[in-house]
């Protein structure tokens, strides 16, 4: 299964970089469209997925990420809302957008991953306790090495999250002025900002592990994900 999922990242991968070909012959990277962005959050979870592979030797977080992933890429392959503006930013702009979304993709990237790390820690709890689950259920990791899975995902895409929070106020203030934090965009970005420091925070300094570490991480995931679809979609 494994091969077939690499070849099929190197398909993606050919397929986002055939994307940024204009139809003159230029190379050009479009960022700003809804579905290259999908698109590329789909490639990085993939890319995540092997680089647990490559540290862990467990295929188990493959249950969620490439039923995810595949329903990115199928959105961004269906996606028919506008396009691009024909206004052309400026080079200043163009360059805080691409840094914004690159940095705030591997930020989502991770969370995504250390949720779907929590998800896997319960239902492994779980199946210990009820001592009589085979199957897959039964090849997943021991709890310690889920439950680290989701802290390193975590500490690992904490600041490009940051980052990329960051870059995106400093494009909106430069494009809207000082109100742009009255946006509710804007204010969801930064309450699931502020709910991944809390669980960061929590797993970080108190020791918060296993149960409560997993709940918390769900509601990192949820604010993130409404903020997603109220930045990209809205």
């Amino acid at each position: 299964m494994l091969p077939a999922v690499g070849l099929g990242a190197v398909f993606h991968f050919v397929s986002i970089v055939e994307s940024t070909r204009s139809p003159d012959g230029s190379w050009s990277i479009r960022l700003t469209e809804v579905r290259q962005v999908e698109s590329l959050l789909a490639f990085v979870l993939i890319a995540f997925f092997f680089g647990i592979y490559t540290i862990y030797r467990t295929a188990s977080p493959g249950i969620a990420i490439f039923p995810f992933s595949f329903v990115l890429t199928l959105s961004a392959q269906s996606y028919s809302g506008p396009g691009p503006s024909a206004v052309a930013p400026s080079p200043f702009s163009l360059g805080w957008v691409y840094i914004h979304i690159a940095l705030i993709i591997v930020g989502y990237s991770a969370l995504i991953v250390s949720f779907i790390a929590s998800i896997l820690y319960l239902i492994q709890e779980k199946s210990l306790k009820a001592k009589g689950i085979s199957g897959f259920w039964s090849r997943l990791p021991a709890l310690a090495t889920i439950d680290e899975i989701g802290y390193r995902c975590l500490i690992f895409g904490f600041p490009f999250m940051t980052f990329g929070l960051i870059a995106g106020s400093i494009l909106a203030e430069a494009k809207f002025g000082a109100e742009y934090f009255k946006d509710p965009k804007v204010l969801l970005s930064a309450l699931m900002w502020l709910v991944y420091t809390i669980l960061l925070y929590t797993r970080w300094s108190a020791g918060w592990r296993g149960r409560r570490a997993a709940y918390l991480a769900a509601c990192a995931f949820a604010a993130a994900a409404v903020a997603w679809v109220a930045n990209i979609h809205g």
